[in-house]
C-alpha cells in the first residue's frame, strides 16, 4: 500500500495527540484531528486544539488549520498542512473513511472508540484492550516502556504523577479544586516567583507552587471543573520550553508509526 496515502484520524487535540499528528504529517501520512468545541489543553504552545479558538496553530513548522467540512479537511492537505475539526462524535468518520483511527483523548478510559471505527485502531494509554477496543495499544506511561507497540492486553495503569523536572514531579502542578471561569494574569512563558498570582477561578486565586518559567497555562476564559489542571511550573528551563515537543510525546509518537508500519508497511 503507498503509505503517503493512508489517512489517520485522531481523536484530540492535546498535547499527546498533537505530537502523535506532528510526527505522522512529518512521515507524509494524511493527518486529521477531531476535538471539542472548548479545548482545556494547557500546554497550548504544543497543541493544535488551540486552532480551534485562533483558527490555526503552528507547532515545529508544522501548521495546524480549523476546518468544519470534509472539502475543509481535502483543502487543508493540499495547503500541505493538518486539519482540526470539531467532531467530538468522529461523524466524519463515515464521510472520511480513515485507514487509521488513533485514540490519543488520554482519558484513561475507552469514551467509545470501536475496533470496527478503521481497519487499525490504536489506543494510547491505559482504557484499552487489545483484540477487544483496538488492534494496537502505545504505552504512555513514563517508564522504560514508554512508546512501547501492545499486541496482547493493556497499556501500564497512570501513575497520576508528572514528569519530574529539575528533581520535582506534583510540586510544579496546579489543578483546580472549585468549578469556575479561569481567567489569566500571566502568560505562558513568564517567569514567576513561588506565590506569586497567575490568575483565578472564580473567587479562588491561583497562585505559582514555587519559581520558574510557566510552561504551561490553561486559556485564559475558559470554563474549568474541580481537578482541571491549570497550570505547570518549569523551574530549570527558559521560555523556548514553552514551544517544544517533549521527549515523551515523541516516544508516544514513535510508537504509533510503528503500529502503523507494522500493519501496512508490508
Amino acid at each position: 500500500m503507498n503509505l503517503n496515502k493512508l489517512v489517520v484520524l485522531i481523536k484530540g487535540g492535546g498535547e499527546v495527540a498533537s505530537g502523535v499528528a506532528h510526527r505522522l504529517f512529518q512521515a507524509h501520512l494524511r493527518v486529521c484531528l477531531m476535538e471539542i468545541p472548548h479545548p482545556q489543553a494547557v500546554s497550548r504552545g504544543v497543541t493544535f486544539s488551540e486552532a480551534v479558538y485562533d483558527n490555526e496553530k503552528e507547532i515545529e513548522d508544522v501548521t495546524g488549520v480549523l476546518v468544519n467540512s470534509l472539502s475543509g479537511i481535502h483543502r487543508a492537505w493540499s495547503g500541505n498542512r493538518i486539519p482540526v475539526i470539531v467532531d467530538p462524535d468522529a461523524k466524519i468518520k463515515d464521510a472520511l473513511n480513515p485507514d487509521v483511527f488513533v485514540d490519543a483523548v488520554m482519558a484513561k478510559k475507552n469514551l467509545g472508540t470501536k475496533i470496527s471505527d478503521a481497519p487499525l485502531v490504536i489506543g494510547l494509554g491505559p482504557g484499552f484492550r487489545v483484540g477487544r477496543d483496538v488492534h494496537m495499544v502505545v504505552e504512555t506511561n513514563n517508564t522504560e516502556q514508554l512508546g512501547r507497540v501492545i499486541l496482547d492486553g493493556e497499556a501500564e495503569s497512570n501513575t497520576g504523577i508528572p514528569i519530574a523536572v529539575g528533581g520535582l514531579t506534583s510540586e510544579r502542578v496546579i489543578h483546580s479544586n472549585v468549578s469556575g471561569l479561569f481567567r489569566a494574569v500571566k502568560e505562558m512563558g513568564d517567569t514567576v516567583s513561588s506565590g506569586e498570582l497567575v490568575g483565578s477561578v472564580g473567587e479562588q486565586e491561583i497562585k505559582a507552587p514555587l519559581g520558574g518559567v510557566i510552561r504551561a497555562l490553561i486559556r485564559d476564559g475558559v470554563p474549568v471543573e474541580v481537578g482541571t489542571k491549570l497550570l505547570e511550573i518549569d523551574p530549570v528551563a527558559g521560555e523556548d520550553i514553552c514551544y517544544c515537543i517533549r521527549a515523551r510525546i515523541r516516544a508516544i509518537s514513535g510508537g504509533v508509526l510503528e503500529a502503523i508500519l507494522r500493519r501496512f508497511n508490508v
